[in-house]
């Protein structure tokens, strides 16, 4: 029996930049399931992603989806793309096992957490307060750098990683410090700064999109306290769970974030394409 994937739709090319397109996966003529084929808003479009692939029950556990997810590859290469990526839901076991038997490389995690009604306390002496436009701005060189070396040591190019940087960035802060939703805040401990947090509280979520302690402060137990910050301004915020993402390799931040209940929800997967 033969597999391959049939076009369901034209070529879709979106406000955003991006193409995509879905396909219907076929076993000698028989449709069997479905796999749509994108590029990456954050990422540009040399990297391909794979943003859904199903096979019905009766089908699955015979190579369906493995010889789908290869050809899939293939229209990603014929858009010039040089990677490709997907994000696949932790509970999907058999989609992890697969992403892992054809070359997938985990570059990083999203975790999250139920929080309660009751707003954290931090420890004593520890004091937060808002982002002054100077520490903001000085931090936003810095951040855009890190980020981008994050992503090359995960394998994209320089220019890739720059340039998701920067497009990263302008699209969650295009008013800067200003922008609404966006809490930017200082840790202090006993007068002197420790760290910093960046939290979004936009649309019904609270996102943790960076938080740090500051290198001559770091092994003081100062990351906790951040994050008991995060769930604080979240609660008070009125949201009820709270969601971060983790590096892969970043084993003190995963094991920090798996002591206070942090529960890992999608993994995201990259591979380059030879």
């Amino acid at each position: 029996m033969t597999t391959t994937l049939r076009p369901a739709e034209p070529l879709q090319q979106h406000a955003d930049g991006t193409r995509s397109r879905r396909y219907r996966v076929c076993v000698n003529s028989r449709p069997v399931g479905v796999i749509h084929v994108g590029t990456s808003v954050s990422m540009g479009d040399s990297v391909a992603r794979i943003i859904d692939l199903r096979i019905e029950e009766p089908d699955r556990r015979r190579g369906r989806a493995t010889v789908a997810a290869l050809a899939a590859e293939e229209v990603a290469r014929g858009w010039g793309c040089t990677r490709i990526g997907a994000e696949v839901p932790a509970t999907a076991h058999a989609a992890l096992r697969l992403a892992g038997a054809l070359g997938y490389t985990l570059t990083n995690r999203a975790m999250e957490k139920s929080l309660g009604d009751t707003t954290p306390d931090l420890p004593a002496g520890s004091r937060a307060r808002p982002m002054t436009p100077a520490e903001f701005e000085a931090r936003q060189e810095a951040e855009a750098e890190r980020y981008a070396r994050t992503w090359m040591e995960r394998g994209l190019p320089e220019d890739t990683a720059r340039a998701k940087a920067r497009r990263d960035h302008e699209r969650l802060l295009p008013d800067g410090l200003a922008t609404a939703g966006m809490l930017h805040s200082v840790l202090e401990h006993e007068g002197t700064r420790v760290g910093v947090l960046w939290l979004d509280v936009r649309d019904g979520r609270a996102w943790v999109f960076d938080v740090e302690a500051d290198a001559a402060h770091r092994g003081r137990g100062h990351g906790r306290t951040l994050m008991l910050l995060a769930e604080r301004q979240a609660i008070e915020a009125g949201r009820r769970t709270l969601g971060l993402n983790v590096f892969a390799g970043n084993t003190p931040a995963e094991r920090l974030y798996e002591s206070l209940g942090y529960g890992t929800t999608r993994c995201t997967f990259l591979k380059p394409l030879l």
